[in-house]
């Protein structure tokens, strides 16, 4: 068989290949938006009907290419919105449909205003969740609490994503009171609960050595104080977080 193959074209080619740009590679954000809202296109434009079980995470991180935490937070976008449900062992099942109700408007990231607004309607209402928290809450419930904060940590050593697992300890915390309305309030507000997750992504990267941990130095405060049942400890405990997350943004997106 004769050898075809020419150095001069196989040199020529290689420097071709050499020289041709990367492909820009996406941003996790970027993917978990792209994820999620291929899910929710089949949801709403009725491909998966109430009640069909979507793919497993394997599947659907086989299927779009991503990776297993892009899927997960993809999934939570999904459920904070009210589209699925999550049965822990069984999969993740499409929702019946709701009356619609007013949706929040996206959190303005050129706005410090925009963040500190959703701040400010939390504090109004996670003020005092906190404190029916601590009042009401149950043993397995103040487990759950523990148990978030926990999930927390791990991701932050980890250096994952955080915002999905900051998102379902409020939610604990909103259980807690044993009062179903302010979950559904906070499921309402969907990814904006937590501001942070309307970062650029320059700026969130940015974000000062230990600003993690202070952040779950004021949840570790949060929690106790429900643990305890100390109602007022938990009120201010909640009104330090959401007031030291108000400064947190203005000086991320200040640069300060």
């Amino acid at each position: 068989m004769n050898d075809v193959s020419n150095p001069e074209i196989s040199a020529d080619t290689s420097e071709k290949r050499a020289a041709a740009p990367a492909k820009k590679k996406k941003n996790r954000r970027n993917l978990v938006a792209e994820v999620s809202g291929r899910l929710r296109e089949l949801i709403v434009g009725g491909d998966l009907q109430p009640g069909d079980k979507l793919p497993s995470e394997a599947g659907l991180t086989r299927e779009y290419s991503v990776s297993r935490t892009v899927v997960r937070e993809a999934i939570a976008s999904l459920r904070a919105d009210g589209l699925v449900d999550v049965r822990h062992g069984v999969g993740v099942f499409v929702r019946e449909p709701t009356a619609q109700v007013p949706v929040f408007k996206p959190v303005d990231r050129a706005r410090i205003s925009s963040m500190i607004e959703v701040l400010e309607l939390r504090s109004a209402i996670e003020i005092e969740a906190a404190a029916l928290a601590a009042e009401r809450r149950s043993p397995a419930q103040e487990e759950i609490l523990f148990e978030r904060f926990d999930d927390l940590n791990r991701l932050i050593e980890a250096d994952q994503p955080t915002v999905a697992a900051d998102m379902a300890l409020h939610l604990a915390v909103a259980d807690a009171t044993n009062n179903p309305r302010f979950r559904e309030f906070l499921t309402l507000m969907g990814e904006h609960l937590i501001p942070r997750s309307a970062l650029p992504e320059n700026v969130e990267a940015a974000a000062p050595e230990g600003y993690m941990e202070q952040i779950q130095a004021e949840h570790l405060a949060l929690i106790r104080a429900v643990s305890e049942r100390d109602i007022d400890s938990a009120r201010e405990a909640m009104r330090a977080h959401l007031k030291g997350s108000q400064n947190r943004y203005r000086r991320l997106i200040r640069g300060d």
